[in-house]
């Protein structure tokens, strides 16, 4: 590793940290930057994966050409077609001019694919082609075009999980990993989350003229024990917090605990009264079915006890009650006789354990709650998709895939 190359590239992007994994991710960005090889970036959302493709650019001999930057998760699916590979005229309706696409524009230079899991499988037959030879058609016509770019890739997602469900191609991702680029996460770097904090903190002093905070020993200790979900973003996000809000600029670990979401065990939604203990998860889906055959459990059980309960107080009552034959008036014990009649179809007795023998227990499916949570944060947003896909936190175009599968209105 050449120390003094990582040092001058992180001035120059304004990266902060010493953190060995994130050196020789900046490494590897810097040695392959002067080839023409594919680079796959991964890491979770909000570790600095958009520094790397820049990184890879500017120190290659592409550096004179265009940089485009595009967000695959951000374009619909019925136009990422055209906004990727360009259009004719015609082509479909709205297309009253010829369009150029991202990869004709970056010929010669580079273009990185943000979030390039959330394509759709004929997008990505595209994008083998265009690996492979360089050529791509655009929508509506039949002339193959050719381009030279250099492509660099970054996810979020786990890509083997993604092939093993069908919603990536395996060629393709053997096509772009053939230099992986993995990003570590905040609550992995140790010390640099002090260092980040500092740097955040001083640059919303200078923001808000106001006084730079100082961070005592349980402060910082406490900041390094949280784990980041959202990694550098949240935390840039809670020094702001604490840098206007806070009168007393010296802060310590209790001060810093406040702006801190309560953190779930395990990162994993809990039932009341039922532990995972034990239990290993392969992927998030089962641990959502796990979740949800624990509730239905629950529900389950409270019916029950409910029914249960329900049928009891019947049979309190019914222990005073006697009925005679059809036709005939109910007998009270201890009262005298009433002088009405009541019709046999006003007479009716069902034992207790019929009650409970009978209950059905109810199935929850999976694509109900899902269905259901879009349309209440679709509700909560007053229907706007952005501000409800930032919530779910999913992109835009996979919550507009959903609204399409579910019929949603």
């Amino acid at each position: 590793m050449n120390l003094a190359d990582v040092q001058k590239v992180k001035q120059q992007f304004g990266i902060i940290g010493n953190d060995p994994a994130l050196l020789q991710a900046i490494d590897t960005a810097i040695q392959v930057a002067h080839t023409d090889l594919s680079v796959l970036i991964t890491g979770e959302s909000g570790v600095g994966k958009e520094f790397f493709p820049k990184i890879v650019h500017t120190n290659s001999v592409r550096k004179h050409g265009k940089y485009i930057a595009v967000n695959c998760g951000a374009i619909p699916e019925g136009t990422i077609d055209s906004e990727l590979f360009g259009h004719v005229k015609g082509a479909f309706t709205g297309a009253v001019n010829e369009r150029k696409g991202y990869f004709s524009e970056a010929d010669g230079g580079t273009i990185f694919l943000d979030e390039v899991a959330e394509l759709p499988l004929s997008t990505q037959a595209r994008l083998l082609r265009v690996l492979e030879n360089g050529e791509f058609i655009r929508v509506g016509s039949s002339d193959v075009e050719k381009t030279n770019v250099r492509i660099v890739c970054a996810t979020n997602v786990n890509l083997a999980e993604a092939i093993a469900e069908g919603r990536f191609r395996e060629d393709l991702y053997y096509r772009l990993s053939t230099v992986p680029i993995k990003i570590p996460a905040l609550r992995k770097r140790g010390e640099d989350v002090v260092l980040l904090f500092k740097k955040f903190s001083m640059d919303f002093a200078t923001k808000y003229n106001v006084p730079k905070i100082q961070l005592d020993e349980s402060a910082k200790r406490a900041i390094i024990e949280y784990s980041w979900p959202g990694n550098i973003r949240q935390l840039k996000n809670i020094a702001e917090q604490i840098s206007i809000l806070e009168l007393n600029r010296d802060i310590n670990g209790e001060v810093v605990s406040r702006y801190l979401p309560k953190e779930p065990k395990n990162n994993l939604p809990t039932i009341a009264g039922h532990k995972n203990e034990g239990k290993t998860f392969e992927s998030e889906r089962e641990i959502l079915y796990s979740v949800l055959f624990d509730m239905r459990r629950d529900i389950t059980d409270l019916k029950k006890q409910i029914e249960i309960l329900r049928s009891s107080q019947e049979s309190s009552k019914n222990d005073t009650t006697y009925y005679a034959e059809a036709n005939e008036v109910p007998v009270m014990q201890h009262q005298i006789q009433p002088s009405y009649q009541i019709q046999p179809a006003q007479v009716h007795y069902e034992p207790v354990e019929h009650v409970v023998d009978e209950y059905v227990e109810e199935a929850l499916s999976l694509d109900d709650v899902e269905k259901k949570t879009i349309l209440l944060a679709l509700e909560r947003n007053k229907g706007k998709r952005r501000h409800a896909a930032k919530e779910l936190n999913i992109s835009e175009r996979t919550l507009y895939r959903k609204i399409k599968e579910y019929g949603i209105e």
